[in-house]
């Protein structure tokens, strides 16, 4: 049993990624509204050395949000069609401003 962790930049992914999940069945999932680090740095006026000011720049146009996705997945085959699937959806996770997706053990899981 696993736990699938999506942060989601291009939010306006959101619905594939949903829909796309209940077709694989997938039973359900938790949506976060999240902010990053380098996002809430930026935003709050702090941070005013060189490094932060290119961190500034290069957020300029980017969303200053994004969605964190969770869902408990107990089957091995799920879990990889899940990430298959989202990787299809948002296609090259590399560059950046995309997202990230990683995978996390569950020991227990209670009210599932």
């Amino acid at each position: 049993m696993n736990v699938l962790f999506i942060i989601l930049n291009e939010v306006e992914y959101l619905d594939d990624i949903l829909d796309c999940f209940v077709e694989i069945g997938v039973k359900g999932a938790t949506i976060l509204d999240s902010q990053g680090m380098g996002s809430a740095i930026t935003n709050s006026g702090r941070g005013h050395e060189p490094f932060f000011g290119a961190i500034r720049h290069f957020l300029d146009n980017a969303r200053p949000y994004n969605k964190t996705i969770f869902t408990v997945i107990e089957d091995e085959e799920m879990l990889a069609t899940a990430i298959e699937s989202v990787r299809a959806i948002l296609g090259d996770m590399s560059k950046p401003g995309v997202g990230m997706m990683f995978t996390m053990p569950v020991g227990e899981v209670y009210g599932l």
